[in-house]
């Protein structure tokens, strides 16, 4: 109920159960890697892992090194300007990429 004694709009129902259950998170997490996989390519994607996003830096693991020079030196600023139009700026505001499985 609300302070008024209504009862609770469905959305803010619907959203602390997002909340709560986690929903939100994984749908969220789903929505990057569909990004990445697009912007990326299934060549890229398949030897990248899209890791935490922290603070709006997007970590991407690699597993190649000279896959992850290509990124990091050569195709960033492409790739980071793509992904911000995609899922929004204020959202991912940088990549770091990093060798990792």
């Amino acid at each position: 109920m609300t302070q008024s004694g209504g009862p609770e709009p469905l959305k803010n129902v619907l959203a602390q159960l997002f909340t709560t259950r986690g929903w939100g998170a994984a749908q969220s997490r789903l929505y990057l890697e569909t990004a990445w996989r697009g912007i990326a390519g299934d060549d890229v994607a398949q030897h990248t892992r899209l890791g935490a996003l922290r603070r709006g830096v997007l970590e991407i693991l690699v597993t190649e090194s000279v896959l992850l020079h290509e990124l990091s030196q050569f195709r960033k600023r492409a790739l980071l300007h793509a992904m911000q139009e995609r899922v929004g700026a204020t959202r991912v505001q940088d990549l770091r990429f990093r060798l990792g499985r």
